[in-house]
């Protein structure tokens, strides 16, 4: 089942060695979903465990949790792992519609 997000290449590698590093078990994987309303709602992102509300993904070996009531939300986003002067950390864009 092909996913509905995009990971990039940098945010593939933060995953994998915050997962090794943290030593965190194999049942966590990266929650995105929203928080808040769909149409006022903000991304979020975050290590977790699926629940039965889950559709769960692997992307090169990245569990990726997706709650099934904000699929359609999440559809065609990109997660991204940037590094700046203002710090670093996970950033998630929505692919533009052609």
């Amino acid at each position: 089942m092909e996913s509905p997000i995009q990971l990039t290449e940098k945010a593939k590698l933060e995953i994998k060695t915050t997962l090794e590093a943290n030593k965190i078990p194999d049942t966590y994987g990266l929650r995105v979903g929203l928080r808040g309303g769909a149409c006022s709602g903000t991304f979020l992102l975050g290590f977790d465990t699926a629940t039965e509300f889950d559709q769960t993904y692997v992307i090169e070996g990245i569990q990726v949790f997706i709650d099934k009531r904000h699929l359609m939300y999440v559809i065609g986003v990109s997660v991204d792992y940037e590094e700046g002067a203002n710090g670093s950390g996970y950033t998630v864009s929505t692919a533009e519609k052609k």
